[in-house]
């Protein structure tokens, strides 16, 4: 990867978005979430803590990634325009020499994960009675909160894959908002985008960037003008014609603290005399610090580590593991093949909490419309994938022939 520093980036030019330049790069899609319109920068002030959306400076169309337009005045972003093995820009941006990095975040989760382990550690040199029922207490809060994300962020207002009644809509919403990352509308933009330009320099957690920055590096640095360039053709406004998402993103701050922090952390001290303390430390800090690392997970090891047996052209991968931990989002060749399936797997309810769950909604007429692939077009992919992977063996093997190695 070339870094340029700020002296010597005076002297690059970067290539404009109408030239034919290789650097260029093209995006494209057939993701059913392709039809949406909106800006990305638009819910800055709605989390308690600082988003890197950089709503307060876009990119000129002027000089494609070079100036940055500010509410105060302009400066200059400088970016390498390298490539990698892939095509893709190896980049770092320079901004008055803070490398764009957010670091309200950066402090949180530090000072998140130093607690965390000392939470830990409670656990296995503190332990009481008191403090089992209070583990015991976070576990289900954290089982709410994780479907929050999955059955409710993901496959309900990211990709409707089904339809969900009030009651289980408010219920869903209360989980993400336990879940504490960003509001419903943020969640499922940021989603949305992935999907449409996944791997490529608009995508929010980019794996050609690193294993690093895919886990959490995205969530620490200023995002990439691509992102918000590309994602100014989509459209978000059906996420707010549902009142529960508009009024989860009005009044989120509030929301976030009374379900994600004090309401929860009050229980165990009003029920069983549990420390404010210890309470807040495992019931909100553990809680959050594991879900956040089960989502993060999905975006990193489901996307570099597996088999891919459903599209052998995208990145995303199988992984059982992630599955495992993150209530069946760890089937991500499936996923990205079918994203509307709301089960998101071949495998049903294997290691698929959420769509057990969806399951039992559907039942109980809480949730309708769930759509779900045909086994005919799963065989077909997998057809076509084990075809090609025929046919590389087929062409190394006649290579080989063509070609024997010599030997003494």
């Amino acid at each position: 990867m070339s870094i340029l520093t700020p002296k010597s980036a005076l002297k690059k030019q970067l290539p404009s978005s109408s030239s034919s330049s290789p650097d260029t790069l093209e995006y494209s899609s057939d993701d059913s979430s392709s039809s949406c319109r909106g800006s990305l920068s638009s819910d800055r002030s709605k989390s308690p803590f600082r988003s890197n959306d950089s709503s307060d400076h876009t990119v000129s169309s002027e000089d494609e990634g070079v100036v940055v337009s500010s509410s105060s005045k302009t400066r200059k972003r400088y970016v390498s325009t390298s490539r990698n093995k892939s095509g893709l820009s190896n980049y770092t941006f320079i901004r008055d020499g803070d490398f764009d990095i957010v670091w309200p975040n950066a402090a949180i989760f530090v000072i998140g994960h130093v607690l965390y382990f000392y939470s830990l550690w409670l656990l296995f040199t503190d332990h009481d009675e008191k403090m089992t029922k209070t583990w015991f207490f976070c576990y289900w809060v954290g089982f709410v909160g994780g479907l929050g994300i999955t059955a409710g962020a993901h496959r309900l207002w990211s990709h409707k894959s089904y339809s969900a009644r009030l009651p289980l809509r408010i219920f869903l919403m209360i989980g993400q908002c336990i879940a504490g990352q960003n509001s419903l509308y943020v969640w499922c933009r940021d989603h949305r985008v992935h999907h449409k330009f996944s791997e490529t320099d608009a995508d929010p957690h980019n794996t050609h960037r690193g294993f690093f920055f895919a886990h959490v590096g995205w969530l620490l640095r200023k995002k990439h003008p691509e992102l918000h360039k590309k994602s100014g053709t989509l459209d978000f406004s059906d996420l707010l014609r549902d009142p529960v998402v508009k009024f989860q993103r009005d009044y989120y701050f509030a929301l976030y603290f009374i379900f994600a922090v004090f309401g929860p952390a009050s229980l165990p001290c009003l029920f069983w005399g549990e420390t404010f303390s210890r309470s807040m430390l495992i019931v909100y800090v553990s809680r959050y610090v594991t879900a956040l690392h089960s989502t993060w997970f999905v975006n990193s090891t489901a996307h570099m580590f597996g088999d891919r047996p459903y599209n052998e052209s995208i990145q995303p991968r199988e992984n059982y593991w992630v599955s495992y931990g993150a209530f069946g989002e760890g089937y991500h060749n499936y996923h990205h093949t079918f994203p509307w399936d709301y089960s998101t797997s071949e495998l049903g309810g294997k290691l698929n909490l959420t769509k057990k769950f969806i399951d039992i909604c559907a039942f109980l007429g809480l949730a309708y419309d769930l759509k779900q692939c045909k086994t005919h077009m799963i065989d077909s992919r997998k057809e076509k994938v084990h075809l090609h992977q025929q046919q590389l063996q087929q062409a190394q093997q006649h290579s080989q022939n063509q070609h024997p190695i010599a030997t003494s």
